[in-house]
């Protein structure tokens, strides 16, 4: 059974609801699954797991939130050489600028992204929904 994390920055529960499909995926995909926040998550716990699904929404200028969640997601940089993680967030603007520079920076750091990443606009609908819950059953596999 594979150990994954689902490690998320919210503001507004969108992301958040994200990540409970994410996880429930995994779950679905027989994964041994821990949902944890930004500020809970650092990289010393990398090792801790096969997989880990990221998830941050679009702020300000299509960037990740930069209190919480990407200096957390910075000093994880370090271990994502050959990690198997996945990618997934909502935005209300912009036109997913955000995503495709966090999957070239995670790429260059050599991670292996199991799956097309997932953003939607606002709150999930049933099709993001299912395309979170697939998304955590690609990492779980």
């Amino acid at each position: 059974m594979s150990k994954v994390a689902v490690v998320y920055w919210s503001g507004t529960g969108n992301t958040r609801t994200m990540a409970d499909q994410v996880a429930a995926g995994a779950k679905e995909g027989g994964a041994d699954v821990v949902l944890i926040t930004a500020s809970e998550f650092d990289v010393d716990r990398m090792d801790d797991f096969d997989g880990v699904a990221f998830g941050c929404p679009s702020m300000g200028n299509e960037e990740l939130e930069e209190n919480e969640f990407a200096p957390m997601f910075g000093a994880c940089e370090a271990k994502l050489s050959g990690k198997r993680i996945a990618l997934f967030g909502s935005y209300g603007w912009g036109d997913g600028e955000w995503m495709r520079t966090w999957e070239a920076t995670c790429k260059g750091d050599g991670a292996v992204l199991v799956c097309d990443s997932v953003i939607c606009n606002e709150a999930p609908d049933s099709e993001g929904e299912a395309a979170c819950a697939a998304l955590g059953k690609a990492l779980a596999s």
